[in-house]
């Protein structure tokens, strides 16, 4: 049987595919492709909206109560344009899909594969919520457990999208752990087989990725709140040591500050946890103002999207959940749209009769390229993506830290 040419539309097929089965993290979490830019082609810094639902609080009673709709959006920047480059003959266009696969796409394909889950690993810095013990790899399901009581208690759905990514070692440690655990036997044997970690009926699917993102704390000490009636996205504190500094993905606690379940808005009795959303040095007196999330919404100031019992008192007690200068692997429990990865297509380079095409699968666009390149005598091909992340729901995610 004789060879039939590859197209581009047909290596882009079949690239996709690839892509999508190397996936770990990524294809656990929304994906928003965007085809405003399909005519023009995007670029590096264009921006998606991905809107988030209204909330509402609900009245009791016959008498009509309108509330205020807040139409909400998060903007989602196309930072990164990322590609593989290689070279390939016309006659090897002629080899069968299998063979062009096996020598160009696969090992092309695990390489994008791999920095669309390190980039979307990174955001686990904007989550507040986090178990585990820094220092101590996973080896008990009561990780788990608990890591689906903090998404509980921020009413996340229980509706088959919640999910675990983790690290190597903590899948090792995990899967040795529940050797012993009663499980039906296919799940015992999925386990064996694939050396993944398979429970059965604690709500998640489970994925291993190497790509899981190690942070580092802040030198800060613990501090206090600096002045009384604080509310939104910044918090002042004090007492952090002079230059002392608080790092993107340290989280903390203020004493007598509560979590609230977001749809009945009552106290969970469990202190809230902030994530700190932007890097902050203290000034010599160990004051600093620093960014934080979730932001800091009372019944009084924004009951919809209400996070806390109360407000921080002034010289309230702050109190880090990991220790200053310690390096931790943060790996996570989330629902799928916690996290979004956006997608737009790059220019199609074949409507100037070039040799290339553009495709979307799933939620992800990629492009491909080919041109002869006289100065070199060679044909240099590339395959483009381009891509931004951002959390939606920061909320409906966890940390499982090791």
């Amino acid at each position: 049987m004789s060879n039939t040419l590859l197209t581009p539309t047909k290596i882009l097929d079949e690239s996709l595919m690839i892509l999508e089965n190397n996936l770990a993290f990524t294809k656990r979490a929304n994906r928003e492709y965007s085809d405003q830019f399909a005519r023009t082609g995007a670029k590096i810094g264009a921006t998606v909206n991905a809107r988030k639902p209204n909330r509402f609080v609900g009245t009791t009673g016959p008498n009509l109560n309108i509330e205020n709709v807040n139409e909400t959006s998060v903007p989602i920047t196309l930072t990164t344009q990322f590609h593989v480059d290689f070279t390939f003959s016309s006659q090897e266009l002629t080899l069968i899909v299998d063979e062009f696969a096996d020598r160009y796409l696969k090992p092309a394909m695990a390489t994008i594969a791999n920095k669309l889950d390190f980039d979307g690993l990174a955001l686990a810095a904007n989550v507040a919520n986090n178990v585990g013990t820094v220092g101590t790899t996973p080896n008990d399901i009561k990780v788990l457990l608990d890591a689906g009581v903090k998404l509980d208690n921020e009413a996340c759905p229980r509706d088959g999208m919640r999910t675990v990514v983790w690290d190597p070692a903590t899948n090792g440690s995990m899967v040795k752990s529940a050797a012993g655990l009663f499980n039906p036997s296919p799940k015992i044997s999925d386990q064996y087989d694939s050396g993944i970690f398979s429970p059965s009926g604690l709500g998640f699917d489970i994925g291993m990725d190497q790509n899981v993102n190690t942070f580092t704390t802040g030198t800060r000490t613990n501090g206090t709140v600096n002045g009384a009636g604080q509310t939104g996205s910044t918090l002042i504190l004090a007492g952090l040591g002079a230059g002392g500094t608080v790092n993107k993905g340290d989280t903390f606690t203020i004493a007598n500050v509560f979590g609230v379940n977001p749809q009945n808005r009552q106290s969970t009795a469990v202190l809230r946890q902030f994530t700190v959303t932007a890097a902050a040095t203290a000034d010599g007196s160990g004051n600093a103002t620093v960014s934080i999330f979730p932001p800091i919404n009372t019944a009084a100031s924004n009951q919809q999207y209400q996070t806390v019992s109360a407000g921080p008192a002034n010289g309230a007690a702050v109190t880090w959940d990991i220790a200053a200068s310690t390096s931790y692997v943060a790996n996570l429990a989330y629902h799928r749209d916690a996290f979004t990865l956006a997608t737009a297509d790059l220019e199609d380079v074949s409507q100037y009769g070039a040799w290339g095409a553009r495709r979307n699968y799933r939620g992800i666009s990629m492009r491909i390229s080919r041109q002869y390149a006289i100065g070199t005598d060679t044909v240099p091909c590339r395959i483009d993506v381009l891509y931004g992340w951002a959390p939606i729901y920061q909320e409906l995610a966890c940390r499982i830290v090791r």
